[in-house]
């Protein structure tokens, strides 16, 4: 028989899709056959030919699992999909009826089986998908993700908790995520007391990581829609800290931490040619992750070629330093298939912070 564990959570980015990897690298320690399904997707990637939702694209290539990938992401809700559903042109009634079989199929191919959620439970209701009502009928017990604090979180846990029990699912498990290492223990432990009399068991998830929490200069890229200028390898490098280069060149020397990423307009040359020349020396190389070159003024034709012969990383940009900034900063990470060094840092911290023994011994 089947093990089933619907992966859901209390909001988008608690991280759900690092606690999905983590339970399919800890399941595979201990069962022979471990599946994962994201039964409907609203971020889709185009992935060996099939549209599919990012999550399941990223767990096929990551585990070795592309034979599955039509089950592993039976439903996928292209941009304009709830507005046909809303206008009757598109029946989403044969949307559930996908997602059973794509189970069904798998449930034969698995001794464990990991499905995980979009978003916060109730995403996808317009469609009649909420992660609700699709734990349910795939009679799947909840582990929730939630966030690493106590009193926010517990009103999100009770929110959600809400349209669980509506739908009749069954929340075995609070996974709190993003946790502060010095503060661990304490919000663990009032968590379990907030949660004890209903018969949910709080587990522990991941201490709060920046690499995780962080992109990659490839990422940046394509969230930005830039051309990462860089070797392919560098693409993988994750920004720890994002910098205006708006101070003077000194200042802007003196103020890069670990791994910064440098956002300089092109006609600020001499910070341009400062950054080119500091990457050849390995101590600065830790310390610059690469530039953002904003501006619509082209980058002077000496400055260029600094620029191509200390092969540092660049993006080009016609928007102004502010916009870029903020949209940086508006943004949240996610784990992008070709991430390589994060993957292997949660598969590691896996093993030391998710208490995989416990949680299993629950479904």
């Amino acid at each position: 028989m089947c093990k089933k564990i619907f992966v859901a959570s209390t909001g988008q980015n608690t991280g759900k899709t690092t606690t999905s990897i983590s339970l399919l690298h800890l399941a595979r320690k201990k069962y022979k056959r471990v599946g994962f399904i994201k039964p409907f997707g609203p971020k889709v990637i185009n992935y060996q030919g099939q549209d599919v939702d990012v999550d399941a694209a990223l767990m096929a290539n990551v585990y070795g699992m592309e034979d599955d990938l039509t089950l592993m992401s039976p439903v996928v809700l292209h941009s304009q999909t709830t507005r046909k559903v809303l206008d009757g042109r598109l029946d989403a009634s044969h949307y559930l009826e996908r997602i059973e079989q794509a189970v069904i199929e798998l449930e034969k191919k698995c001794d464990f089986l990991i499905i995980e959620g979009a978003g916060h439970s109730g995403v996808g209701s317009v469609v009649g998908l909420s992660n609700a009502h699709v734990a349910k009928r795939l009679d799947a017990p909840v582990l929730m993700v939630a966030g690493g604090g106590i009193g926010s979180v517990i009103d999100d846990i009770h929110l959600n908790l809400a349209i669980f029990r509506e739908a009749g699912a069954e929340v075995r498990v609070i996974l709190p995520n993003k946790l502060l290492h010095s503060k661990r223990e304490m919000i663990l432990h009032y968590l379990d007391l907030a949660f004890r009399d209903r018969g949910i068991k709080v587990v522990g998830g991941f201490n709060y990581s920046p690499i995780l929490a962080n992109p990659t200069l490839r990422y940046l890229s394509s969230m930005l829609k830039l051309k990462l200028n860089a070797d392919q390898k560098l693409g993988s490098r994750i920004v720890l800290n994002v910098q205006l280069g708006a101070a003077s060149t000194q200042r802007v020397v003196d103020k890069l931490l670990e791994s910064t990423l440098v956002i300089v307009t092109s006609s600020r040359d001499e910070v341009l040619v400062m950054l080119a020349t500091l990457y050849h020396l390995p101590e600065f190389k830790d310390k610059i992750a690469g530039l953002i070159i904003t501006g619509v003024a082209p980058v002077a034709d000496i400055v260029q070629r600094v620029l191509d012969d200390a092969e540092i990383p660049y993006m080009r940009s016609t928007q102004t330093s502010a916009e870029v900034y903020t949209a940086i900063q508006a943004d949240v990470a996610k784990i992008r298939t070709d991430d390589y060094q994060k993957i292997g840092l949660v598969q590691r911290l896996a093993e030391t912070e998710l208490d995989f023994a416990t949680i299993d011994s629950l479904f």
